[in-house]
């Protein structure tokens, strides 16, 4: 594991050098591998590694947090970074982080919302007093200060229709995962109906890019990899009752849902280019962040095809979408 987190932050590193803009980070609890169950500490020490990289999360599973803590450890990342730390947020879904929380997973809902109503408070620079179904606070400062005005901008996560909803009554920017009538389309409808325009807004998605001549050969031991997330996040999912998402295991094949993080795009630059620019285009995506490292494989492994994606996929896709 240190050598994991130690290949991570060269990653970082490097991708800033390469000239890639947005850095985010997951999170997951009891899970096997223990990758990453807190963000806060990663954030920070790849923060004071780099000077230009913006951080987020995608996603910090808030009925998990305490909204003081969360906005007081989000204020200081701001100032430790000098103003580049924003927010993924979303409700999470495993039943065996809400049992090993001890966390009926019934108050995921009230929760997630209580929780973004007192961030923003805590974020204003004034004192303020809330009263929740959950939380309950009175006459309350909260310090530091975060280096940008408001605090830090949020995401929300959507898996369905009330999501969705839910993301454009909170005025947050949109990590869409599902299909696009579910998520995508009623979110941009909710922002209209309400006098906002979508345009001025950030759609952003996870999806893995694997740049490569020789797909057969190098595709092959991430591939695997992939399976095993898949198949990680398949359990999770099952145990949750909910739809397993699809995903590209292997050179060749579409991805099942088209805005799901567990989807691919591999080929040489061109194709790489050709692909990226049809998917943001249609589902008007303002940030793609691909994965740095595929489970079970050290981040190093990525380092190659990371670099070609920074340098000559990344520049085309800025001119196409110009």
């Amino acid at each position: 594991m240190p050598r994991v987190y130690a290949e991570t932050f060269e990653q970082i590193e490097l991708a800033e050098r390469w000239g890639l803009e947005l850095c985010w980070f997951t999170e997951h609890h009891f899970l096997e591998d223990g990758y990453l169950p807190n963000f806060v500490p990663v954030a920070g020490a790849a923060a004071a590694r780099t000077t230009t990289m913006r951080f987020s999360t995608d996603i910090c599973l808030l009925p998990f947090r305490h909204p003081v803590r969360l906005a007081e450890d989000l204020a200081i990342l701001d100032n430790i970074s000098d103003g580049r730390m924003e927010l993924g947020v979303g409700m999470g879904y495993a039943m065996g982080e809400f049992n090993g929380f001890g966390i009926p997973r019934s108050r995921r809902v009230s929760l997630t919302e209580e929780c973004l109503e007192v961030l923003r408070l805590a974020w204003s620079g004034e004192r303020f007093s809330f009263a929740g179904k959950r939380y309950d606070f009175e006459d309350l400062r909260v310090t530091p200060d975060p280096v940008q005005p408001g605090g830090p901008p949020l995401w929300m996560g959507a898996t369905s229709l009330a999501s969705a909803r839910r993301a454009a009554r909170f005025d947050t920017n949109l990590l869409p995962q599902g299909a696009r009538h579910e998520v995508l389309d009623p979110w941009a409808e909710e922002l209209r109906a309400t006098g906002r325009d979508p345009g001025t807004y950030r759609v952003g998605i996870i999806r893995g890019v694997f740049v490569t001549d020789d797909p057969e050969r190098e595709w092959a031991p991430i591939a695997e990899a992939e399976r095993y997330r898949r198949n990680v996040y398949g359990q999770l999912l099952k145990a949750a009752n909910d739809q397993v998402m699809g995903g590209r295991p292997a050179k060749g094949e579409r991805p099942n849902i088209p805005l799901s993080p567990l989807a691919w795009t591999v080929g040489d630059v061109e194709h790489c280019v050709g692909e990226l620019t049809e998917f943001m285009r249609e589902h008007q995506v303002t940030d793609l962040v691909t994965w740095g490292g595929p489970p079970g494989l050290a981040p190093s492994v990525m380092n190659a095809s990371l670099e070609r994606f920074a340098t000559e996929v990344v520049p085309q896709l800025r001119a196409n979408l110009s």
